[in-house]
């Protein structure tokens, strides 16, 4: 059963850092409060008292600021107490910051069913690592971002929930390595609609997973809709991209159901048109991933008079490797729908939740 209220559970715990007790004064206010309470962005006008609010990504811009009942949150608190065996005695971890709301969530989640919650943001991703591996942290909250930093054995834990984005074939044989007794499961989900496909290791390699436990999906028009007991109630502060019908829910995902599992193309809004085909970078920016000598990518259009757009990439990784992966592209999208070219970084502006900061990127920072 969904609670009106956080609540901190007597047998919880929060480590910090220093794996001392944590004194963790934005999230115990939170918990002490139960609704009524925002994490980041404190110059904004006051929450109302009866939900809380979190951010979006920003990943194309500022982060939003979107309103929440906490029945949205805590009934699949519940949901995921029986699938993944959090509650008193199991040792949960997150490793960003808690203006992220994937880290706030596993957060109040961990404290709000009785778990020792172990807040990492802050350490070296060595030291993340380290931490993980000499706490015995047995659930861990992550991004891709995040896990692509960690790079020492965690033979503790026996669940990485990912979120954020798919995870490339060589992060998931590299968390084989490091954490051969955890269980993998990747999760589709917005901040908006919360949990809305999960994935296992039955998953077709191409999908983002079935529907999470009471989430029901209808592709209409090629666009992804949910409905469940996780979603939003609205935006509180500049209109995003989600739209709601009928007490049905979209982000402007597009994608596809095959067998039950979802697959996506990418985000309605990032779609472009190339020679008359439409294009999704999401798609390229997954198949570039995936290919030697490439750590991160992005896909950029640029307006062009005689095809509508022409494509750029943005790449982190091993330069020298560029003629192998412009080959790569060419042979599997075809000359028109190939970026034209890659520039290559040695960092990667990021979100506070760990995504791709496209907007940086497109200013060139």
């Amino acid at each position: 059963m969904a609670d009106d209220r956080f609540r901190l559970h007597p047998a919880a715990r929060l480590i910090g850092p220093d794996g001392a007790e944590a004194a963790a004064p934005d999230l115990r206010e939170a918990l002490a409060k139960g609704a009524g309470f925002r994490i980041g962005l404190p110059e904004a006008p006051a929450p109302a008292p009866e939900g809380f609010e979190t951010l979006t990504s920003g990943s194309t811009g500022t982060p939003r600021r979107i309103r929440r009942s906490v029945a949205s949150w805590t009934a699949s608190f519940a949901v995921n107490a029986g699938l993944f065996g959090i509650g008193p005695g199991a040792r949960v971890a997150v490793l960003g910051a808690l203006e992220h709301s994937l880290a706030l969530y596993g957060a109040l989640e961990g404290a709000h069913l009785g778990a020792e919650v172990h807040l990492l943001a802050g350490l070296r991703p060595d030291r993340q690592a380290a931490a993980l591996a000499a706490r015995r942290v047995e659930v861990l909250y992550v991004t891709p971002a995040q896990l692509r930093g960690l790079s020492r054995p965690m033979p503790g834990l026996r669940a990485v929930l990912v979120g954020g984005s798919k995870l490339d074939l060589a992060l998931r044989e590299r968390l084989a390595e490091l954490a051969p007794a955890a269980e993998l499961r990747e999760f589709y989900g917005a901040a908006e609609a919360s949990f809305i496909t999960l994935a296992d290791s039955d998953t077709p390699a191409a999908s983002v997973g079935r529907p999470y436990p009471g989430v029901e999906l209808e592709i209409r028009d090629g666009e992804v809709w949910v409905r469940s007991p996780y979603l939003f109630e609205g935006y509180a502060s500049d209109p995003g991209s989600a739209r709601w019908r009928d007490g049905w829910l979209t982000v402007g995902e597009m994608g596809r159901l095959e067998g039950g599992y979802l697959h996506l193309h990418g985000r309605k809004g990032r779609m472009v048109t190339v020679a008359d085909q439409n294009v999704f970078p999401e798609e390229i920016e997954a198949l570039m991933e995936s290919l030697p000598g490439v750590e991160r990518a992005a896909v950029l259009a640029r307006p062009d008079a005689a095809r509508g757009h022409v494509l750029h990439a943005v790449a982190m990784g091993d330069p020298t490797a560029e003629a192998a992966v412009m080959a790569a592209l060419r042979a599997a999208l075809g000359p028109m729908k190939a970026p034209r070219s890659i520039r290559w970084r040695a960092d990667w502006p990021v979100t506070a939740s760990g995504k791709t900061d496209l907007s940086a990127l497109e200013r060139g920072e």
